[in-house]
C-alpha cells in the first residue's frame, strides 16, 4: 500500500461511489444509442422502478447534443468510436469511483483499440447496448454560486520517486484543504509523463482529494503506439473518461478540450497544439445551452495562448466559437509557466499570428510538477524545480460568486500570501548569467563561474546604471500595482516589463528574475529570460556600502495586498561580491551545482514554446 492509500481520508459526505448502468442487452437499432438519466435516489447506480428521470440534462456523442426529455431521456445517432458523456447540471452530483474520479461516461468502440496497445487501450465494447442510463444525486455544493475550483496542471511524474514528490507537495496541500467540495479538482493534462502504467499511481495520489476529480488529457498522457490520433487517446478514454467534455457548478459552465492532436509517428511522438474541427463543432453544440452572460471556463492542457505566442493553431477559430460569451475565461498549462494574459492586452507576436487583441483572458495554471522535478532538494525535501519565467509548483484556484470572478495561485507547501520573488539585477549579475549558462550549455565542462548572489552588488555596478531590483509577482497581471521603498524612503513605482501593450517579447537576462534564474543556472539549467509576471525599479545609485532593506507591495487586480521584504548588499568590487556570495549561498542552501533528475532534452527546453512550435511544423 502506497502511503498516500495509508492516509486516505473518507470522500465528502455529498461524493457517493457509483458508476454508470449499461444494459448490454441488444439495441433495437445499432445506429441509435439511447438511456436515461435519472436520480439514483438509493444510490446504488441503477434506475430502479420508483426512481424518476432528470429532464434538460445535455447528453452528447462527442460531436451532437441533445437534452433529456421530460423523463430524462435521450437518443443519439452512434458513431464508430465515440464517448457518450452528461453535462452535470448544477444542483447534481455525479457519482465517483474509489478514487474519487467522477463517472459520466461510456465508451463505444465494438472492435475494441487497432492494434496490442502496450498500456491497454480499449477492450472490445461490442454492439450498441440496449440502453447507457446515467445516475446523479441532487447536490448542495454543487447548486451554490460560490465556488472554488482547482486546477492542477502537469503533475507530469515519470517514475514513482516524482509521485511522491507530487503526493507530498502540491497534491498533498489539496488533501488539507476543504474548500472546493462541489468543483472538485480539474486534472489539465500531462498527468504522468508517457508511462501510462502511472496512471494507478496518480489515481491513487489524488484519491484524497475532498471533492470530484475529473481529467484532461496531455501531450504525454497519449498511446504512442497509435497510428493516428483517433485512437491515441484510447487509454486515457478507458482510465479516466472523455477527452473533451463539460459540467456545470452554481454559475458556471466547464468546457475540457482535447488540444493536442497527435501525428501518429511513434517514433519521433509529434503533434501540434490544434483543437480540431469535431471539437469545435461540439463545442458549439454545448453551448447552445448555456446563457451568453454566463461565465464560462474553457480548459485545454495546452494554452491557446501565453505572453511569448499564440499556441494553439486554430486560436482564431476558437475565438469566434466563444465571441458572444464575453465571461469566458481560458485556462492552460503545457508550458510549465504561470501566467495571467487579460481581454484587451495586444503583443506583437499575437498579432503576426492574426490575434490583434486578446479578446478573452488567458491563465495558464502553473505545474504541479514546476520545472520537471528539477533542481536540488529544498528543506522538505522536495525538488526546487523554479520554473523557466520566475515562478514556483503550485495549484491554480477559481473562485466564483455570482456574478464575480477571481483567481489564486499557491505555491506547494507555502501560505497564500507568499507571492512575491526579489532579487537584484546588476551588470554583474548578468555578466555571471552568462558565464553560467555558456557553462551549462557545454554540459558543466570545465570549473564552474565563481559564486553570485542576486542579493549582492557591487558598487560600480549601482554608479553604472540598470541595477533594479526585482519582483517576480505570481498574482501579477497587466493590471497590476507593484511598489518598492529603499531602506524606508519614499516608494517607487515599479516597471512591469511585459505590460501587454502591443510591444513585442522582452527577453534576455534584463528580463529574468534573478532569483530563480540563479538557482535555475547553479542546477537545471532551465531559464527562459522572460515573465509575463516581472516588475523592476531602479536601485538608488548612492547607496553605500553595507546592507541595505527594500520592502516591496504588490497589489493585484482584484485589490489583494502582499508585502514581502529584501536585504542586499552593497560591496566595494567583484572579488568582495564574490566572498560575501560564498557565504550567502552556503547558508541558503546553495553551495555549488547540484545533481538534478532534469533530462537533457528537457534541460535544453524541449518543452519550450519555441522548441515545440518547431518540433509541430
Amino acid at each position: 500500500m502506497s502511503a498516500s492509500s495509508a492516509l486516505a481520508v473518507e470522500a465528502p459526505a455529498e461524493l457517493y461511489e457509483g458508476h454508470v448502468q449499461v444494459d448490454r442487452a441488444q439495441a433495437a437499432d445499432s445506429e441509435t444509442l439511447q438511456g436515461r438519466v435519472f436520480d439514483d435516489v438509493n444510490e446504488n447506480s441503477k434506475l430502479d422502478g420508483d426512481e424518476t428521470g432528470i429532464p434538460g440534462v445535455a447528453v452528447t456523442n462527442g460531436v451532437d447534443v441533445v437534452q433529456t426529455d421530460g423523463e430524462g431521456n435521450y437518443e443519439l445517432s452512434v458513431r464508430d468510436n465515440m464517448t457518450v458523456s452528461i453535462t452535470q447540471p448544477s444542483g447534481w452530483q455525479v457519482p465517483v469511483d474509489s478514487d474519487n474520479f467522477a463517472q459520466f461516461s461510456y465508451n463505444h468502440l465494438p472492435e475494441g483499440s487497432p492494434g496490442d496497445f502496450e498500456y491497454g487501450g480499449i477492450e472490445p465494447t461490442g454492439e450498441t447496448p440496449k440502453a447507457v442510463n446515467f445516475p446523479m444525486i441532487e447536490s448542495e455544493s454543487t447548486a451554490s454560486a460560490k465556488q472554488d475550483c482547482v486546477i492542477a496542471a502537469d503533475t507530469q511524474a515519470y517514475d514513482t520517486t516524482e509521485m511522491g514528490y507530487a503526493r507530498d507537495g502540491a497534491v498533498g496541500d489539496l488533501a488539507d484543504r476543504d474548500d472546493y467540495q462541489g468543483c472538485g479538482v480539474l486534472l489539465l493534462g500531462d498527468n504522468v509523463g508517457d508511462d501510462l502504467s502511472l496512471n494507478d499511481e496518480l489515481r491513487d495520489i489524488y484519491s484524497t482529494m475532498n471533492g470530484p476529480v475529473r481529467a484532461a488529457p496531455g501531450n504525454h498522457d497519449q498511446d504512442y503506439d497509435s497510428t493516428d490520433d483517433a485512437h491515441a487517446l484510447d487509454t486515457f478514454r478507458d482510465q479516466f473518461g472523455p477527452d473533451h467534455f463539460s459540467y456545470n457548478v452554481g454559475k458556471t459552465h466547464f468546457v475540457v478540450l482535447d488540444s493536442i492532436e497527435y501525428s501518429g509517428n511513434q517514433s519521433t511522438k509529434k503533434y501540434k497544439e490544434k483543437i480540431g474541427e469535431d471539437q469545435l463543432e461540439w463545442l458549439g453544440n454545448d453551448l447552445k445551452n448555456v446563457p451568453k452572460t454566463a461565465h464560462v471556463v474553457i480548459a485545454t492542457h495546452a494554452p491557446i495562448v501565453t505572453h511569448q505566442q499564440v499556441i494553439v493553431d486554430d486560436a482564431a477559430d476558437l475565438y469566434d466559437v466563444i465571441a458572444d460569451y464575453p465571461n469566458t475565461v481560458t485556462i492552460g498549462g503545457h508550458t510549465h509557466t504561470q501566467e495571467n494574459l487579460i481581454a484587451g492586452e495586444q503583443r506583437e507576436e499575437w498579432a503576426d499570428d492574426g490575434i490583434d487583441t486578446l479578446s478573452h483572458t488567458q491563465i495558464v495554471a502553473g505545474a504541479v510538477s514546476g520545472d520537471w522535478y528539477s533542481g536540488g532538494l529544498n528543506a522538505d525535501g522536495l525538488p526546487y524545480s523554479f520554473t523557466r519565467d520566475g515562478s514556483e509548483p503550485g495549484i491554480l484556484t477559481l473562485e466564483f460568486d455570482g456574478a464575480d470572478r477571481s483567481e489564486r495561485y499557491t505555491v506547494r507547501n507555502e501560505a497564500e500570501d507568499h507571492q512575491m520573488l526579489l532579487g537584484v539585477n546588476s551588470p554583474g549579475w548578468r555578466d555571471w548569467a552568462q558565464q553560467t549558462q555558456d557553462w551549462q550549455d557545454e554540459d558543466k565542462a570545465g570549473h564552474e563561474p565563481e559564486a553570485m548572489s542576486e542579493r549582492v552588488v557591487t558598487r560600480d555596478d549601482l554608479k553604472q546604471g540598470d541595477t533594479w531590483l526585482t519582483s517576480s509577482f505570481l498574482a501579477g497581471t497587466s493590471d497590476a500595482r507593484v511598489e518598492m521603498s529603499f531602506d524606508g524612503k519614499a516608494n517607487a513605482v515599479a516597471e512591469h516589463t511585459q505590460p501587454g501593450r502591443g510591444e513585442s517579447l522582452a527577453k534576455g537576462w534584463e528580463y529574468s528574475d534573478p532569483y530563480t534564474t540563479s538557482q535555475n543556472l547553479r542546477t537545471s539549467g532551465s531559464v527562459g529570460q522572460t515573465s509575463s509576471h516581472l516588475w523592476r525599479a531602479e536601485i538608488p545609485s548612492d547607496l553605500d556600502l553595507g546592507t541595505h532593506s527594500a520592502e516591496v507591495t504588490g497589489i493585484d487586480r482584484y485589490g489583494r495586498e502582499y508585502r514581502e521584504t529584501i536585504r542586499f548588499t552593497v560591496v566595494e568590487d567583484e572579488a568582495a561580491a564574490t566572498q560575501i556570495s560564498k557565504k550567502q549561498l552556503a547558508k541558503d542552501g546553495f553551495s555549488s551545482a547540484q545533481e538534478t533528475k532534469i533530462t537533457e532534452g528537457e534541460r535544453k527546453g524541449l518543452d519550450s514554446d519555441e522548441a515545440r512550435k518547431a518540433d509541430s511544423n
